[in-house]
């Protein structure tokens, strides 16, 4: 199962900033993983977007336990909403990275 993540912001940005690079890290790990596919902040610069890889057998917990380790959601700066995505056109693609 694929899913997006729309991160938005709820903090001003230069709170936002202090928390980046521990995000980051975060996403860093999600990518070793082979969790995260993409990632990348909105522009102009109000949040941003993942594209996720997650097991079918445990999505919701999985997508809750992704959102809750991030530290923007433990440092309370934003919010996700999480869309489990059934991906028809370009599946094949996907499934190579």
């Amino acid at each position: 199962m694929y899913a997006i993540a729309i991160i938005r912001y709820r903090r001003p940005i230069d709170e936002i900033e202090k928390v980046t690079a521990d995000h980051r890290a975060y996403l860093g790990q999600l990518k070793e993983r082979g969790v995260l596919i993409a990632a990348g902040p909105f522009d102009p610069r109000l949040g941003g977007a993942l594209l996720l890889r997650v097991p079918d057998s445990d999505v919701i917990t999985t997508l809750d336990r992704i959102r809750d380790e991030d530290p923007y959601i433990r440092r309370k700066v934003a919010q996700y909403e999480i869309l489990p995505w059934n991906v028809m056109g370009g599946r094949e693609d996907l499934d190579k990275i």
